[in-house]
């Protein structure tokens, strides 16, 4: 059986095609540097513990790795099929994609000391 290769094309932003990709500082993403760490935070919807995992990581991030990480929230209850690749057993689940190894933190992230020896954060030195 012949099977035939189709190159797709993306979707089309939903903003239009000029509408620049921005963060959520409003400045165009194309603009910033790679960051230097990546989190891959799994949810099961708007739920009171995803929500606390969410804003407890965003504290720790802004806390620690000041404009060096870039959060992507999966919901699973959207996109259930992703919970395979990263094997998410339980949520909330952050997964740390970035700096290799790949570590993985289960939870509402409410231990910040636990979090930081699970992802191998250290805090930015004093200067």
């Amino acid at each position: 059986m012949k099977t035939k290769t189709v190159a797709r094309k993306r979707p089309s932003n939903k903003r239009g095609k000029d509408a620049p990709t921005t963060t959520g500082k409003g400045r165009p993403a194309n603009d910033l540097p790679r960051p230097e760490w990546v989190l891959r935070l799994y949810v099961a919807g708007q739920t009171p513990k995803s929500l606390t995992a969410f804003s407890n990581l965003k504290k720790l991030c802004e806390e620690h790795l000041a404009n060096r990480y870039a959060i992507e929230v999966v919901d699973l209850t959207k996109q259930p099929r992703l919970a395979q690749n990263d094997q998410i057993v339980a949520l909330p689940t952050l997964v740390r994609k970035l700096p290799e190894p790949i570590k993985r933190v289960i939870g509402d992230l409410s231990n910040f000391e636990r979090v930081m020896v699970g992802m191998d954060l250290k805090p930015i030195p004093d200067a």
